[in-house]
């Protein structure tokens, strides 16, 4: 792949990743290209690359779609992640350090300090819940569930979740990395790998309530250079229900 080419596959990654171009944003190529400042072969690479990670899809137009995955593709993606997170416990418990276990206390202070406000640090929560899951990945050693988890945990779907966790939610996270350190201070392979089990699927069952309850989800902002109208010309706002412009996001019917 050329640099232009990677160039554009990490910026436009990082974006769906981040949320900044929401679920079902049609990604217009010259728009991109503008953005990433290459041409439209690397963008059309890149777009490529990103269909084969399913973070976008494509029509029988060749119309480019952010994807936005239906509940079932989540509970596959959750029930593919808790068999590999557990596995990835059992593991780490054989490996773990006292280093290793001061990490994980770290990670799960930082995240009692971002629960404990009276508006809970969903941001802060994110950062130091991702790095408590990164230090157990990476005191399991191993390259290859490293990389097939790379192609589950994605942003997007953990953002959506921890948005709708509720302070109890938020404390039951606390408690079950409380008690996923307590197993690996003594060596307890198979209850790290029970709780880690339960804790991932407790975090889809949250995610599907709010998806089955919600009849407006709070959209992420867009990047409004990147996205195209529904077909509809002119510059001036579209006639369309909800009173966007032509920059809003445009949604397959």
């Amino acid at each position: 792949m050329s640099r232009a080419s990677d160039r554009a596959y990490n910026l436009i990654r990082g974006m769906i990743l981040s949320g900044e171009l929401g679920p079902g944003s049609q990604l217009a190529e010259e728009a991109l290209a503008v953005l990433c400042d290459v041409s439209r072969t690397p963008i059309r690479d890149a777009l490529r690359r990103l269909e084969a990670d399913l973070l976008i899809r494509r029509t029988g137009t060749q119309r480019s779609f952010v994807a936005d995955w239906s509940l079932s593709d989540v509970e596959d993606g959750f029930e593919l992640r808790g068999m590999l997170e557990a596995h990835a416990a059992r593991r780490a418990c054989q490996r773990m350090d006292d280093r290793a276990l001061a990490r994980l206390r770290g990670c799960n202070a930082r995240i009692r300090v971002a629960i404990e406000r009276s508006e809970p640090d969903v941001g802060g929560f994110m950062d130091a819940n991702r790095e408590f899951h990164a230090v157990v990945l990476e005191q399991a050693a191993s390259r290859r569930l490293s990389a097939l988890l790379g192609t589950l945990v994605e942003q997007p779907v953990v953002r959506r979740t921890a948005e709708h966790y509720g302070s109890d939610q938020l404390w039951q996270s606390w408690s079950e990395h409380d008690e996923l350190i307590a197993a690996f201070a003594r060596r307890d392979s198979v209850w790290a790998e029970a709780v880690m089990q339960g804790h991932i699927r407790r975090a889809f069952h949250t995610y599907a309530d709010a998806h089955k309850g919600r009849s407006g989800e709070p959209r992420y902002p867009v990047h409004d250079n990147c996205i195209q109208n529904d077909g509809r010309s002119g510059t001036g706002p579209a006639n369309d229900d909800s009173g966007r412009g032509n920059a809003a996001v445009a949604r397959e019917r």
